[in-house]
């Protein structure tokens, strides 16, 4: 097997590098699920309703959202390397004041600053495993990839069940301080950016071409903002029996397609939607936005309804089920 080369010149087996860059991933993908079980006692230790704790998951998913079309522009303006970490050292310090934040105002804001850079790890990461192993090994690089981010959102609700039943909810958000700074160490020692992104970025930068698109970064935050907005709490207003979900519904559908038209005609987007028109490229997009899709709705609903549920069945028994429940 081919070696890749650490930051030091020293040779090492790229599996070292798989494993290490899917860490945080896992850690940020077990994020998007694990605070579902909690909500009521949030909403109970901050002296909220549980309606209003729920902003706690649309928050980090409202920046998720936002930051992940503009991760590749984001990685080629400071490098693919420096913005994973920054990225990790962000979601690891709002993790942090996540677990302290003394009401719930703190805590929506860190939560968004937790989306910011979460929105950032997973695109990053798959950037990196493919400069980091031949076209042979990618298969099975990604295969490593891909149960990550099936097996964290599935033991969410397990593991933040288990944490908070035991010690304390805010211990489901200091469980990622120790796995950040192990990521941002191996990071540090193991990956770098491949000789080819380095010279074209500084081939760009002395060029002086550099071009901001910030037209298209604001269309895209408020289009996918408004919407995650929209999908997470458009059953609980009444859909569009709300003036506040058919506002936000208008204006996104009106910042998106005027985004899909700028984009579209832009020299220098920052997303480039022409590569959808590849026809293998376009097919793997929509099945894994229908994973996604599945997994994800799965692991958020489940557990609230399993506590709101007035059965009798035991909560331990619940945070067991959830997983295999999840994934049928």
């Amino acid at each position: 097997m081919s070696h890749a080369i650490t930051p030091s010149g020293r040779a090492v087996n790229p599996w070292w590098i798989g494993l290490t860059l899917t860490i945080a991933t896992f850690m940020e993908l077990l994020d998007t699920s694990i605070a579902n079980v909690s909500l009521p006692h949030i909403a109970g230790g901050l002296g909220t309703s549980l309606d209003e704790a729920t902003w706690v998951l649309t928050s980090y998913l409202v920046a998720n959202a936002v930051v992940l079309p503009l991760s590749a522009w984001l990685s080629r303006v400071f490098g693919r390397k420096n913005y994973y970490m920054t990225c990790v050292a962000l979601f690891t310090l709002s993790s942090f004041f996540c677990g302290t934040a003394p009401n719930l105002g703190i805590l929506i804001f860190c939560r968004v600053l937790q989306g910011i850079a979460g929105g950032g790890l997973a695109p990053s990461e798959q950037a990196m495993l493919v400069d980091t192993f031949p076209p042979a090994k990618r298969a099975a690089a990604f295969g490593l990839y891909s149960m990550a981010i099936v097996l964290a959102p599935a033991l969410g609700p397990t593991l933040g069940g288990w944490i908070t039943d035991n010690s304390s909810w805010r211990w489901i958000f200091f469980i990622n301080i120790p796995v950040g700074f192990l990521s941002l160490f191996l990071t540090s020692k193991l990956v770098t950016d491949p000789p080819a992104f380095t010279e074209e970025r500084r081939r760009i930068k002395a060029s002086g071409k550099t071009r901001v698109d910030y037209v298209g970064i604001l269309l895209f935050a408020v289009g996918f903002g408004c919407l995650e907005v929209v999908l997470d709490k458009g059953q609980e207003d009444d859909w569009f029996g709300s003036p506040f979900i058919t506002a936000f519904t208008v204006i996104s559908v009106i910042a998106l397609v005027v985004a899909i038209f700028w984009e579209l005609h832009q020299k220098d987007p920052v997303v480039d939607l022409t590569l959808l028109g590849n026809r293998n490229f376009g097919l793997a997009c929509l099945l894994f936005f229908l994973f996604g899709f599945l997994l994800f709705s799965t692991t958020v609903l489940l557990p609230q309804l399993c506590n709101r549920s007035t059965t009798t069945t035991p909560q331990r028994l619940e945070w067991l089920l959830l997983p295999a429940l999840s994934l049928s």
